[in-house]
């Protein structure tokens, strides 16, 4: 790997859509390297988005994934260091809130590298998540600070933090809006669509029924290291009286073998989908249930009701006009929620910057004199 220019440290599914819209918004793609520290190891939630969405391999994998929060993070942060110190950059990019963020940014920022976080500022106020400690340190570290909303630069500010503060909007829309006619095209959109000769496999067996189905996502350790919580939610899908459709994490897949755990007739579980087979799943859906941010986001995005399996969000402005609703992990609260209409008022997509935020994001860290 070469010295110089901008080092792009990934390691999860999220990260890899954010990178993907930065790196087309590049105007000079061969200043972008790309670390991946192999946090998402699964071919399903890792090299099909380098595929879909044309990512150049990474000019450097560590391959570490699995472990505790802490000695995964400490691997991390000594493998990244070593990658800096033999080819130093102009300046490291970090995205989000996972351990990959977190070790990027403090190995950067202990050897005097600027730190750049996309998506900084964001805040569920919830420090029994990890992601929470991830998000508040990389902040408090990083040079140049990101931000998909105002909501989000507000709060870096009653932090404390306001040199480096910029709003750009959320890089995860341009990609939603730059990839919508693709999703139509795979075989998952053309048969949404009414063309029952591109039926994928995975619903050959249990197609969409007339009336709607949901699509949900649990991968949490809140909700998927208890046995007893993680039955009561995949009991309260089955409850929802529609068809679900579940593409399950590895984690949680591996969860519900430990504890003997059987969906009902009517959720369907799918493998890992890519991002254009997901993006797909969504826009047919009725509405959502997740207990990740980025699919909040996604619902959104794509006008659906979301049903958060969290206390806490990290994305308040999606809780704007009902679109997304906190349910914990009370199955009586989702059967609720599931049966109340769904909104009238349209999404806001200019509150996350209307779809130019990779450009912007792009001129801030090329600028002359930028951190």
């Amino acid at each position: 790997m070469n010295a110089g220019g901008l080092l792009h440290v990934v390691g999860a599914r999220p990260q890899f859509v954010k990178l993907a819209a930065l790196l087309r918004a590049a105007g000079t793609p061969e200043r972008h390297r790309i670390l991946h520290t192999g946090q998402h190891y699964d071919a399903g939630l890792s090299q099909v988005f380098f595929d879909e969405l044309g990512i150049a391999p990474p000019d450097a994998h560590l391959g570490i994934g699995g472990g505790t929060h802490g000695a995964q993070t400490g691997q991390m942060l000594a493998a990244i260091e070593a990658v800096l110190e033999a080819a130093p950059p102009e300046k490291v990019v970090v995205y989000g809130d996972t351990n990959s963020t977190l070790a990027g940014a403090l190995a950067a920022a202990k050897l005097g590298i600027p730190v750049v976080h996309v998506e900084a500022g964001l805040r569920s106020f919830d420090r029994g998540m990890p992601e929470e400690i991830n998000r508040v340190v990389t902040d408090h570290v990083s040079d140049l600070l990101l931000c998909p909303t105002e909501q989000a630069a507000e709060q870096l500010a009653r932090e404390g933090i306001v040199r480096g503060v910029h709003v750009v909007g959320d890089v995860m829309l341009d990609i939603a809006l730059r990839e919508a006619p693709r999703v139509r095209t795979t075989p998952l959109g053309r048969f949404l669509q009414g063309e029952t000769a591109a039926l994928p496999a995975a619903f050959s067996a249990a197609p969409p029924v007339p009336d709607g189905y949901a699509v949900a996502t649990i991968h949490r350790a809140a909700n998927t290291d208890a046995p007893e919580v993680l039955r009561r939610l995949v009991t309260a899908l089955g409850a929802l009286g529609t068809r679900v459709y579940w593409p399950v994490h590895p984690r949680t897949r591996r969860a519900m073998a430990r504890a003997s755990i059987a969906p009902p007739a009517s959720v369907v579980l799918l493998e890992p989908l890519g991002y254009l087979d997901f993006a797909a799943l969504l826009s047919g859906a009725r509405a959502v249930l997740t207990d990740s941010g980025g699919v909040q986001k996604e619902a959104y995005f794509a006008g659906k009701q979301c049903f958060t399996l969290r206390d806490t969000t990290e994305w308040r402005e999606t809780l704007g006009g009902g679109w997304n609703t906190l349910v914990g992990a009370d199955p009586a609260a989702l059967v609720a929620a599931f049966a109340r209409p769904a909104p009238s008022s349209p999404v806001a997509l200019d509150l996350f910057g209307g779809g130019h935020a990779a450009a912007r994001c792009v001129a801030l860290i090329e600028a002359p004199g930028a951190p």
